[in-house]
């Protein structure tokens, strides 16, 4: 990761940008997942993409992305069965728990909704209270620090540690 972001293409993340993709990538390698070395094109989430799976499996889902965009960087935890994890996430620092409760993602009933069920909805308690987002914007952290760090590989090894709860 420290060597591809000295690529003349990425002169635009900021230090502390750069500090944390390198953190984090460090982190999730040593939990046994990786980003294949590539740094692909954004689409519509941002200039550039990176995408974490497994090493050493054929299937490719995605357990983490970073989006770079022009002025900032955004985290993004891709979880499921929320509710199975919803004594750690109630216990959780107030910026990883503001994920789960917070407004941002909120379903809306798109057009995906038919007759009340939505594949996209991800819905559990947190705190006694009904929480539905929409699967396409959920778990962002914007703006990540290296501070904040241990917080978010945490969150993720609650949800994909290797040991059997």
């Amino acid at each position: 990761m420290e060597e591809i972001l000295k690529e003349d293409r990425f002169n635009f993340i900021s230090d502390n940008d750069k500090a944390f993709m390198i953190a984090f990538d460090k982190e999730l390698t040593n939990l046994g997942y990786h980003f294949g070395s590539n740094i692909g094109s954004g689409y519509c989430w941002g200039k550039y993409m990176v995408i974490y799976y497994k090493k050493g499996v054929k299937s490719k889902k995605v357990y983490a992305r970073i989006y770079i965009r022009d002025k900032s960087i955004v985290l993004r935890l891709f979880l499921s069965k929320i509710d199975s994890h919803q004594r750690y996430i109630e216990n959780a620092p107030e910026h990883i728990q503001e994920v789960f409760v917070g407004d941002y993602g909120k379903c809306n009933r798109c057009h995906n909704d038919k007759a009340g069920l939505c594949k996209f909805r991800k819905t559990y308690k947190i705190h006694n209270q009904l929480i539905e987002k929409c699967n396409g914007k959920t778990f962002e952290f914007y703006n990540p620090t290296v501070h904040k760090l241990p917080d978010y590989i945490s969150l993720f090894s609650e949800f994909y540690s290797r040991k059997r709860k």
